[in-house]
Parts: C-alpha cells; sequence; structure tokens
C-alpha cells in the first residue's frame, strides 16, 4: 500500500465525515446536552459512520480487484456491531439486546477462527476444552467491546486508545500480523477524528456506532494476539495473558472500577453515570486534551512499569 493510497484514506474519511455530520446537522440529529455530557456545544455522533464508511469503501475497492488485504469476512460481526451501535446511538437500545448481539457477534468471531483456546497458563491451565475456550471467548469479548465503550467519553480518549493498543500488538510482534493492513487502514481512518473531535463547534463524537466497531476490532486483535499464529519478539517475550492485559490495561481497569462503584450503590453495572476515570481527571485539568495526554501517558507508564517487573523477576 504505497503513499498516495493512504492519503486518499485520510482525504475520504474526511470527506465522509464532514458530510455526514451535515447530513444529520440538517435533520437536526444531534447529541443531547445532559447532566453526563462532557460538552457543551452542539455535536453528532457520527463518527464511527465515516470510519466504517472509509473501512468499507476502500475494502470493496480491493475485494473486487481481488486484492486481499486481510479476511474481509471480518465485515460480517465489524457491520453488526455497527449497526448496533448506530442504532443505539439515536434509538437508545435496551442494553439486554445489546448484551444478545454482542453475544452473537462474539459466536461468529469464534466461528471465523478467533478464539481463546490456551490460557497460556492462568489458572494453571494451557489448551482448554473447546466448550471452554468458546465460554471464556464470548466474555472476554464482552468485557472488552464494553471497557472500549466506556472510555468514550471525552475528545480523543477511545480513539488514542485504540490506536495505541494496535500499535503495541504490532511493535511486540515478531512479524506482520493478518491483520497489519486492517488496523493500518483504520488508524488512518481515524485520524481526521482529531480534527472533528476537538473543534470548538460542531464537534463529530465517535458515537456508539463507532465505539463499538472499534471494540469489536480490538477484541479480534485480543483473540488473535492469544493464538498461535501470533508471536512476541524475541527478547520482549512475556506471558501472552499478562502482555494482553497490559496493552489493554486502562480501559480494564476503568471498567472494572465503575463496575465497582454502581455495584457498590446497588445501581445496575450498565446505568451509565461520572464516575469513570476522566471524569475524575476533570476535576484537575479544563481541557479535554490535558486530560487525554494524562490518561494515556499514565496508563503507559503504569503499563511499561508492570512490564519491565515482569521481565525483571521472570513472571
Amino acid at each position: 500500500m504505497n503513499y498516495s493510497v493512504c492519503f486518499l484514506v485520510l482525504i475520504l474519511s474526511g470527506i465522509l465525515t464532514y458530510f455526514t455530520q451535515k447530513i444529520f446537522i440538517h435533520y437536526k440529529r444531534f447529541d443531547d446536552i445532559n447532566h453526563r455530557s462532557s460538552h457543551e456545544t452542539l455535536a453528532t455522533r457520527t463518527g464511527g459512520i465515516g470510519v466504517f464508511a472509509t473501512l468499507l469503501i476502500v475494502s470493496s475497492y480491493y475485494y473486487f480487484n481481488e486484492i486481499e488485504l486481510f479476511d474481509y469476512s471480518l465485515f460480517i460481526p465489524l457491520g453488526i456491531m455497527f449497526i448496533v451501535g448506530v442504532y443505539d446511538d439515536f434509538y437508545h437500545a435496551d442494553f439486554k439486546l445489546k448484551f444478545l448481539l454482542q453475544i452473537i457477534v462474539a459466536k461468529i468471531i469464534i466461528d471465523q477462527g478467533y478464539v481463546i483456546s490456551n490460557y497460556h497458563g492462568l489458572f494453571g491451565l494451557y489448551e482448554v476444552p473447546w466448550i471452554l475456550a468458546q465460554l471464556s471467548t464470548v466474555f472476554v469479548f464482552l468485557v472488552i467491546i464494553n471497557a472500549i465503550n466506556f472510555i468514550d467519553g471525552i475528545d480523543g480518549l477511545a480513539i488514542s486508545e485504540v490506536i495505541k493498543i494496535i500499535v503495541l500488538i504490532e511493535f511486540f510482534s515478531d512479524s506482520q500480523t493478518a491483520l497489519t493492513i486492517l488496523a493500518f487502514l483504520l488508524i488512518l481512518s481515524l485520524i481526521p477524528l482529531y480534527f472533528f473531535n476537538f473543534k470548538k463547534k460542531g464537534k463529530v463524537f465517535l458515537g456508539d456506532g463507532g465505539s463499538l466497531l472499534l471494540g469489536t476490532i480490538v477484541s479480534i486483535y485480543i483473540f488473535h494476539t492469544l493464538g498461535t499464529q501470533y508471536t512476541i519478539k524475541a527478547g520482549l517475550q512475556i506471558n501472552k495473558v499478562l502482555f494482553v492485559l497490559l496493552v489493554i490495561f486502562y480501559p480494564l481497569l476503568d471498567l472494572l472500577r465503575v463496575f465497582i462503584l454502581r455495584i457498590k450503590k446497588g445501581k445496575s453495572p450498565f446505568e451509565a453515570d461520572q464516575n469513570h476515570l476522566h471524569h475524575f481527571f476533570q476535576k484537575y485539568f479544563l481541557k479535554h486534551y490535558q486530560i487525554l495526554l494524562s490518561i494515556y501517558f499514565s496508563s503507559l507508564l503504569i503499563s511499561t512499569f508492570i512490564y519491565m517487573l515482569i521481565k525483571h523477576f521472570n513472571i
């Protein structure tokens, strides 16, 4: 994939995001401003539409020209979760329905070969029975996709975390993965959203369509990393389970913290509130980019420190 294609993907994503926003503005479909909002200006939840449309258009071009960049059948689970998220953005779907559809999508991903069949020593287990492999894959999928969805609360945070996760997994791989080109296209498609996220007026948010799309891609990446085809570079090896936990450290920490606080208050763990870590950082920083940088680099430093400890003590 040459530089001209990369440039075209960037431009296409920006154009699609811009015109999608204009359409939604025309029909007055704005993001609600309420007590949980982190913004005080009109915004649309259309960022995910631009990203998905860009991926679909570019991939379709290569597909119809019989050029296989990656497994195009992945658009089945990606498309389903994207549609579920877009529907939720505008009609507020019941969480039980979303939960059921997420389980169905997890099963589709399993049948495509992305499954946690080896625990790599976790709980003293390595190869596990097929039924346990499927159950654990569904559980991890539900955790990851909701963790990514939960952190999408301030400008650029979910985008940055997903890019960081992908870059770290690719960096630690001893060779190009089967998902490298999909990830590269995704990152190029996400970059224009930084501009639209941080605009003072007429913002474009990722939306649930975007966050569920990203959560699905991250989940597939994690399942691939825990599989036999992924090998960590010589000299950087650590236990694969510990590695993926460090890679998605911040989203998992935020999810666990929020669930504990909500359950302690007798609320549903899926009931929205302002107990996320980015809300905590808002007490100390006024600008979203300051919160983003603080979370991004502090989580990266903590993960790096734990990684060094694991390497030093050969855990």
